[in-house]
């Protein structure tokens, strides 16, 4: 597939310079921070040392202090509390993290994860009615909530008091709880908007820490299951989720042996060395979303809780069975989609894909969509049967707003939501051909020649010579990396395989590449070998990769991993 190549916008050259100069760092290096917004020595020093007590003061946000005195009375009164949270990794590293937290200072308290299919998202009228049921007086709902007004209402008819702690965007109507904790409220000055649903809840033990007079250091103890959540949850890596997410892998990483349910995990995953955020979004966050997608979210809580090894893998063989059910499932309904869309020469030729397929799984759906765009760039939406619904997830291309395209057909459909680049959505199944043909209308109105090819993002172009072991180490030292702050992207041109490319696997190349005939370094392309019989005559190509380290047989070498070609 056809993908754009955009460079970054740099800075000026006095700034660059300046800031260079001030690190003894190489201008290439500088312009990559200055990029970011690092464009001062004192802002690079936070960058490269975060540090703990930079956070900010949780009482800047909106009824923190409420929340706290309403949590501290429970304690005091022996209320009984539910820790209550979503199904995905965010909700349930967040339940993971009040419940193991506040259950040192009460055993009046339980966790409760809606059923993904019972219930559905968010706040549910079974999970209060649980509540009233066993004699809860408090809910502190984690990751959801902001949108549940209705539900926190009938909770206080019932005597339940709400806390929320959410990271969505609030509706008009913000719920009527005793404390509602979200950065995104409009009239929360909270100077950090992009914390995942955990950090709120982190955020809200932070806070009760400080009232208490109990060390901090209990609450960065934490740490492991948040940085789960802002690597699993797609947040920023910014400011604050930087720093949270740098201390929690130097705890999932340090001395002290990892929580039970992570080893039990990282082992299942076979993941091997330290953690960063890559391994955790591909080694950890589908094993604990499987629970959910495929069975029991309450399974995730169980083994992130879990205090013995053997009590962690008893739950961790099952996650990972769901996982390998998750793989088969989506496999086989992405190529089903995948040959729907081949065989209908409309739909093959259009700016959308919406399909509809009445045994296809809920649970992978979304993940399916995520599939399709990688063969069909375009807007999509990947429907199946639930309730005597049509009910399914939308997913984006870079720049085009996908709940918008659904808005616009809001007549047709029951309920949805979502944002920019992911929304869900239901309706009835009656309604899919209209819905199908206007959300194609909308698509294709609006949709920009642009947004319909992939994009890679550009740091800079470098000549091959500069990457050294020390240019890597400034590189690596920009970790974590993730949105906000992705790994570097370099271009190099007019390289060329010095003789030894080869296909590997299925569809990847191994190459060594030369620029000036004196300097190579090893590089792998995963799915380019359609490049191999031009590579192989000689011919010079421009290339953008990352820079990452290759161990084989203990020897730790650099290598590229290529992104894209272009044959001269």
């Amino acid at each position: 597939m056809e993908k754009r190549w955009v460079y970054n916008e740099e800075a000026s050259p006095e700034v660059i310079n300046g800031l260079a100069e001030s690190l003894k760092i190489s201008p290439t290096l500088a312009s990559i921070l200055c990029q970011r917004s690092i464009c001062t020595y004192e802002e690079a020093k936070a960058f490269f040392r975060p540090l703990l007590s930079a956070l900010h003061d949780p009482f800047l946000m909106k009824d923190m202090d409420r929340a706290v005195d309403r949590l501290s009375e429970a304690l005091h009164k022996s209320e009984k509390i539910l820790v209550y949270g979503d199904y995905d990794v965010d909700g349930t590293t967040s339940v993971a993290l009040m419940y193991s937290f506040l259950r040192q200072y009460t055993h009046q308290i339980e966790y409760y994860i809606p059923d993904r299919y019972k219930e559905g998202y968010g706040v549910s009228t079974q999970g209060i009615d649980y509540a009233a049921e066993h004699g809860f007086s408090l809910i502190i709902s984690l990751d959801c909530g902001i949108k549940s007004a209705d539900k926190v209402a009938y909770a206080s008819r019932l005597g339940i008091d709400f806390i929320i702690c959410d990271h969505h965007l609030p509706d008009e109507d913000v719920p009527q709880a005793v404390a509602v904790l979200d950065p995104k409220r409009i009239d929360c000055p909270y100077p950090y908007k992009e914390l995942s649903g955990c950090g709120v809840g982190f955020k809200l033990i932070q806070a009760f820490c400080m009232q208490q007079g109990i060390p901090q250091e209990e609450a960065y103890k934490l740490l492991d299951l948040l940085v789960i959540s802002i690597a699993s949850d797609i947040v920023p890596i910014t400011g604050e989720n930087r720093i949270l997410a740098h201390y929690g892998l130097l705890h999932l990483n340090g001395p002290q042996p990892m929580r039970p349910g992570l080893d039990a995990l990282k082992e299942l995953a076979g993941l091997k060395g330290d953690m960063d955020i890559t391994s955790i979004v591909f080694g950890f966050a589908p094993r604990i979303n499987a629970a959910g997608r495929m069975g029991d979210a309450k399974r995730s809580v169980r083994m992130l809780l879990a205090q013995t090894k053997e009590e962690a893998f008893q739950v961790a063989d099952i996650i990972n069975e769901s996982n390998k059910e998750r793989r088969d499932k989506d496999s086989n309904i992405t190529k089903e989609a995948l040959q729907m869309i081949e065989e209908d020469e409309f739909v093959r030729g259009a700016n959308s894909t919406v399909l509809y397929k009445e045994s296809w799984h809920k649970g992978v759906i979304g993940i399916v969509a995520s599939r399709c765009i990688e063969k069909y760039y375009r807007p999509t939406i990947i429907l199946t049967h639930s309730n005597g619904k049509a009910s399914g997830s939308a997913r984006s291309v870079h720049g085009f707003n996908v709940h918008s395209a659904i808005e616009s057909c809001s007549d047709l459909l029951d309920q949805f939501g979502g944002h920019m680049y992911a929304a869900g959505l239901t309706l009835p199944v009656e309604n899919v051909p209209a819905f199908r043909e206007r959300f194609e209308q909308f698509v294709s109105s609006t949709i920009t020649n642009e947004q319909k090819v992939p994009q890679i993002e550009i740091d800079g172009k470098i000549n091959l010579n500069q990457i050294t072991r020390n240019f890597y180490n400034i590189v690596r030292q920009m970790e974590p990396f993730g949105p906000g702050n992705m790994r570097p992207v370099f271009v190099s041109e007019c390289v060329y395989d010095t003789g030894s490319v080869r296909v590997v696997g299925d569809s990847h190349l191994k190459l060594r590449l030369t620029q000036d005939g004196y300097y190579s370094i090893d590089a792998i392309g995963f799915g380019l070998s359609d490049y191999y019989n031009t590579i192989s005559k000689g011919i010079p190509f421009d290339v953008c990769y990352t820079i990452e380290e290759n161990v084989y047989r203990g020897v730790i070498t650099l290598q590229l991993r290529i992104k894209d070609i272009r044959i001269k």
